[in-house]
């Protein structure tokens, strides 16, 4: 039974949940969005985000429209003409904060040339307009604000032109707009910058016509990122950059045993160190304790840090480690288990051909290259934030909860961020509840100062909230035609969503909705899933891609092994397994096929074709890749995609979108690419020992989009999964051996 907060959610969102809890046993692709977007919203309502629509310091919502669609949130239009339109995401590489402007700037027919584009707060204006709170995360960014921000650009647009006609006394019906400029009868011409002062007083219509996308004359086109130049010059500011006058700076000694507590604390030598205004005992995430340096820089903050002597208290903690914990899993998945598909089975042990597998995936560190950090200006009365918050409501709410203060009277500015991937979109506001107990602990030591809490390398690889850990063990039984008699599948890992407010949303029979995401559909396999969520000491969180990180391994390698047992090319099984029934993922195929020369083109000596193909976010993305094995060590050359997202937006951003999330998913594959703890330690801390993915990594890639002209859908997180199994279907065409566990194995 779904629990009493569910109510508080927006009517759409109730029952997309509610179809979710009640549907027993359909196919995941039937599900309504994947768990991602549920996880965030539940959180945020935990946490009474909801009630945060009461507040706003945006002007009222005029002529019945709601805060989201009133453009003077979003639009401001300079005296020269200057347009500037206001985001409603995190800007962390995925090229947002060009693309909603494109789509506003489109229908408004601005000036691209002099267009700027700025990030929003926890303003209410800003919350996703389908979700109701504020999130950058589920690929959702341009699904959700596709129809919104063309309405804005719509509105802002008849509005410029009313005022025109009533400068000009005519009929605002004869009047049209290009490039930032009202044209009238006899070729009269009126800047948006003359018009803006008076059309933003003018009543925001309620209904407006928007373009046929025939007219479009942005959307679609390749077009350089608004902030292109300023990171490629070094002059985009960061959170991390941040600099307040007066500002401090302050990082935190954490217990090595997630959840530990301090025993002694001998501070003498950090209270001695130049610069250090203040060594503060604080409560950390998940009841753990820590000591915070206060300092007027990072150093010498850094340099108190290692001074300090400390003492831990880790008895009343588990211990993981991660070679037990596997075979804690491998026992685990012998158990009768919660049951998400339930097909029969008999026909197995009849079958004439079977395949037994077991799949490991170790924890993996989201390690983007911005550090977590926050920084807080608190006077005991109000407070701002600056940070680059994938939820910056749900971080707002959560900084008044630790500051004391009402919501209102926590503004949270949201900045640019150096990637995040899941990370900076957390339920427990981790990192942002312990920047404001800092805060707040320093201003009772008589320290008043916006002081910046930064993670370092270390700390942030160190610091938990990893994508699980995860076990598959599957039994399949086959006929010689590669038809599939029996799948019995089983899946050992943590939950991200159990124990938080929204689990009897999320967990249906026992079974978290993002551990199965991915499995079964697109193909018409009689399965039994069973899952096992054991409650482990470690923190686990959402990671690019989710789910599909590792249920796309699974699959997509265990298709390619019975086509590769039934003497089947893997294209065409795969196509006859989709038949009529999956027209985009056999067009996305088909695409990348065709580009690649897949079975035309003849490839080097020691090379092979390896092909996958997957669904996430909304959006199919097909991979052809060529690989060999070079020294012994795996190399990947080529990759050619296909991709079925709908409406492209910006073809520079889903292109990069998918090389980026193409190498992601190729660092997965890279031998140390993986967290492992010995006595509830992490044994990894930097990129010596935490391998990621480098440019002399990356494969020569071309991606090639379905021509479409449905509602877009996502491009953040797609590109990922079907990596690593085009790479290791190619290497057991070479070695003859499929590869069961990422990363690869070392030579």
């Amino acid at each position: 039974m779904l629990n009493s907060a569910f109510h508080e959610l927006p009517q759409g969102l109730q029952h997309l949940l509610a179809r979710q809890h009640d549907d027993s046993d359909a196919p995941v692709a039937e599900l309504p969005r994947r768990a991602f977007l549920k996880m965030g919203v539940a959180s945020g309502f935990a946490l009474g985000l909801f009630p945060l629509a009461a507040h706003s310091q945006a002007a009222p919502a005029a002529a019945g429209l709601k805060p989201v669609q009133q453009p003077g949130a979003f639009v401001a239009i300079a005296p020269d003409g200057t347009v500037t339109i206001t985001v409603n995401r995190l800007e962390f590489g995925q090229g947002i904060q060009t693309a909603l402007p494109m789509i506003l700037a489109d229908e408004l027919d601005a000036d691209w040339s002099r267009l700027r584009s700025q990030l929003g707060t926890n303003d209410v204006a800003y919350a996703d307009p389908l979700w109701g709170l504020h999130l950058t995360g589920g690929s959702n960014s341009i699904k959700n604000s596709f129809t919104q921000y063309r309405e804005l650009g719509a509105r802002t647009r008849a509005m410029l032109v009313q005022a025109a006609a009533a400068r000009w006394g005519v009929d605002a019906a004869g009047l049209r707009t290009q490039a930032g400029v009202v044209i009238g009868p006899g070729g009269r011409r009126l800047g948006y910058g003359e018009l803006a002062q008076a059309a933003m007083a003018l009543p925001v219509p309620t209904s407006v016509t928007l373009k046929d996308p025939k007219q479009f004359r942005l959307i679609g086109q390749p077009t350089g990122r608004l902030d292109a130049a300023a990171k490629s010059s070094g002059r985009q500011s960061f959170g991390i950059d941040m600099a307040r006058p007066g500002q401090l700076t302050a990082v935190v000694a954490r217990p090595p045993v997630f959840g530990a507590r301090l025993k002694t604390v001998d501070d003498a030598a950090a209270r001695a160190v130049k610069g250090v205004k203040a060594v503060l005992r604080v409560p950390l995430d998940r009841g753990a304790e820590g000591v915070a340096i206060v300092a007027d820089g990072y150093w010498p903050a850094r340099t108190a840090r290692e001074a300090l002597k400390l003492e831990w208290d880790t008895s009343q903690v588990e211990k993981v480690d991660s070679q037990r914990q596997l075979a804690q899993y491998r026992e685990l998945a012998k158990q009768p288990g919660a049951r998400h598909f339930d097909a029969d089975m008999a026909p197995l042990d009849k079958a004439p051909k079977t395949i037994e597998a077991e799949f490991v995936f170790p924890y993996l560190a989201h390690a983007p290259m911005e550090p977590l950090n926050c920084t807080v200006d608190f006077d005991g009365q109000a407070a701002t934030l600056w940070m680059g918050s994938q939820m910056p409501g749900l971080d707002g709410m959560a900084a008044a909860a630790a500051l004391g203060l009402k919501p209102e009277q926590v503004k949270v500015q949201v900045q640019s961020a150096g990637g995040g991937f899941g990370r900076r979109a957390i339920p427990t506001s981790d990192y942002v509840v312990e920047a404001c107990g800092i805060a707040k602990a320093a201003l009772g030591a008589g320290v008043r100062a916006p002081i910046r809490t930064v993670w370092s390398r270390e700390d942030d690889i160190k610091g938990g909230y990893y994508r699980p850990m995860h076990l598959h063990r599957a039994r399949i039984g086959f006929d010689a035609a590669g038809q599939v008699l029996a799948w019995d599948h089983v899946i050992v890992g943590q939950s991200i969503v159990t124990g938080s407010p929204f689990e009897s949303g999320m967990v249906k029979n026992g079974v978290d909705a993002t551990a199965v995401e991915g499995m079964r559909a697109p193909y018409p396999l009689p399965m039994r899933l069973t899952v096992h969520h054991p409650k482990v000491n470690v923190p686990v969180l959402w990671w690019r891609s989710v789910g599909s990180t590792h249920t796309a391994f699974v699959m997509e390698t265990l298709i390619d092994q019975i086509a590769r047992e039934t003497n089947q090319d893997p294209v065409a099984y795969r196509l006859k397994m989709f038949g009529s029934q999956h027209p985009r993922h056999t067009a996305a195929l088909q695409l990348a096929v065709e580009k690649s020369g897949y079975g035309r083109t003849a490839l080097p000596a020691g090379r092979a074709w390896g092909v996958a193909v997957h669904e996430s976010f909304e959006s199919v993305v097909a991979f052809v890749v060529e690989a060999s094995v070079q020294n012994g060590q795996p190399v990947l050359h080529k990759v050619t995609a296909g991709v079925h997202c709908n409406l492209v937006i910006n073809p520079r951003t889903v292109e990069a979108q998918v090389q980026g999330g193409a190498l992601m998913g190729l660092g997965m594959c890279l031998p140390g690419a993986a967290v492992t703890l010995k006595d509830g330690v992490v044994e990894q801390q930097n990129f010596g020992d935490y391998v990621v993915p480098r440019i002399t990594d990356m494969p020569q890639i071309s991606v090639h989009t379905v021509p479409s002209t449905e509602a877009p859908t996502g491009m953040g997180e797609p590109g990922l999964p079907p990596l690593a199994p085009a790479f290791a279907n190619a290497l057991a065409r070479l070695t003859g051996k499929p590869l069961r566990e990422l990363p690869f194995p070392s030579a």
